[in-house]
């Protein structure tokens, strides 16, 4: 009876690394809360500028700032590598600060005067939203890493980006009803009531059995916290450099930035395609992207993950890759179907549930390559690298819509695609876990 009665409590516990199914339940939920503010910075805003017709350099100018903070996530994750509350978890004290700075900052963009013909004040609100939503990504990346098994963690990718872009869907879709029938000003503060509702994810769930729930509350630090804490910003960047010069990290970090061109092309190019060269408005490419967005995210919760688990990263990354090539080609080369919404509709659906594949297989390869006692700075140093890439590529499309045609944009952008699938063609995961292991063991000596 004891016995039973102990796995019944182990079961039902809330502790990360003891159960499962709350494993899936947070970082699915931490997730869609990272995909809220995008999808009012990244999507709904830029479409609103779009209906309004701000030129193309404005809205990828707004963009490719908002992506700054991104871009910088690999000068916080050794912060957070380097110190924490110990007895509240490694990651989970900076999961709390990250999603509180979002919540703040999600409420002052509310508050930007004239933000319509008042730019800069709109790009340093969304800078600041980015900036804290960096803080809680690289929080939430570096502690799946640390308490998801490896066995799960392709289907925990699959959840959790499926999440994200469930999270992006919805509040691209409603925020832009509240927008239009509000008013902007008005309609995100609304919105960022419904936001705060994530921080009690990280606020109720701890890592490591006999952790403290609250600084102020009992507990202790676990045993493995003890052992895998770095007190040393040299032995951080020693162990980093060690893991990034290997081959396979390389060439993860030239793929991953070109897949995140590819991003930053695609996001920034679709609003102002869709309304300013078909003539749709701003409802009609929030609600198809939603749709779109939605879908990719359902497929990607429960194919994503199993695709990766059953064939593997790197095969899956490949074919997903020439299916988007292939995508980009016809789509540059049907111009005269352009005038057909269901013709639109099929791209931006089948643009959109690649991106989701593509960014599942990422992730999973990002965390088998991962080294955990480094585990927030070397993956974040991945992400940051791809966030690179596509504030680049976001920056890009004004500068291309210049010199180019619709037409030779999309097979322009399909050169960011093939260079990613070539150089993932070189990752070798086995041989990249032994030489970890092998180092690892050496400094324990």
């Amino acid at each position: 009876m004891k016995i039973r009665n102990t796995q019944v409590k182990k079961q039902y516990n809330l502790f990360l690394t003891e159960n499962p199914i709350l494993r899936y339940i947070n970082f699915s939920l931490l997730y869609m809360a990272q995909g809220a503010p995008e999808g009012i910075t990244f999507y709904a805003i830029p479409a609103w500028l779009a209906i309004n017709n701000k030129t193309p350099m404005e809205i990828a100018s707004f963009l490719a700032v908002i992506g700054i903070p991104w871009s910088f996530k690999i000068l916080i994750a050794p912060l957070m590598d380097r110190f924490t509350i110990l007895s509240m978890g490694r990651k989970r004290p900076w999961v709390i600060f990250g999603q509180f700075g979002l919540i703040i900052s999600f409420i002052s963009i509310g508050f930007v005067p004239d933000p319509l013909n008042n730019l800069d004040g709109l790009m340093l609100a969304g800078f600041f939203i980015s900036f804290f939503g960096a803080f809680q990504d690289v929080a939430t990346d570096g502690m799946a890493v640390e308490v998801i098994p490896e066995n799960e963690q392709a289907r925990a990718n699959g959840l959790m980006w499926g999440s994200k872009t469930i999270g992006v869907s919805a509040t691209l879709v409603i925020g832009t009803a509240l927008i239009n029938s509000l008013g902007f000003s008005t309609a995100i503060p609304f919105m960022s009531v419904a936001f705060a509702f994530f921080i009690l994810v990280p606020i109720l769930f701890r890592e490591r059995p006999g952790e403290k729930l609250m600084p102020w509350t009992k507990g202790k630090v676990s045993e493995y916290s003890k052992s895998v804490q770095l007190k040393s910003w040299i032995k951080i960047f020693k162990d980093l450099f060690k893991v990034i010069i290997l081959p396979s990290s390389i060439f993860m970090a030239i793929g991953i930035c070109f897949n995140g061109m590819l991003n930053g092309l695609v996001d920034t190019l679709l609003p102002i395609y869709t309304i300013q060269e078909l003539g749709w408005s701003n409802t009609s490419y929030s609600e198809i992207y939603s749709i779109t967005t939605l879908i990719s995210g359902i497929f990607g919760m429960f194919a994503g993950g199993a695709l990766v688990d059953f064939f593997g990263e790197k095969k899956m990354i490949t074919i997903y890759f020439i299916l988007t090539i292939s995508l980009l080609a016809i789509i540059g080369m049907s111009s005269a179907l352009w005038g057909y919404n269901q013709y639109i509709f099929g791209f931006i659906l089948l643009a959109t549930l690649l991106a989701t594949f593509l960014s599942i297989a990422f992730f999973s390869s990002g965390m088998k390559l991962s080294y955990k006692t480094i585990a927030a700075t070397q993956f974040t140093l991945y992400m940051a690298i791809s966030n690179s890439g596509r504030a680049y590529g976001a920056g890009l499309v004004g500068i291309l819509k210049e010199s180019f045609s619709w037409e030779q944009i999309f097979l322009l952008i399909a050169i960011a695609p093939l260079i990613s699938m070539i150089m993932i063609q070189f990752i070798n995961f086995i041989k990249h876990k032994q030489s970890i292991q092998n180092f690892s063991h050496r400094s324990t000596v």
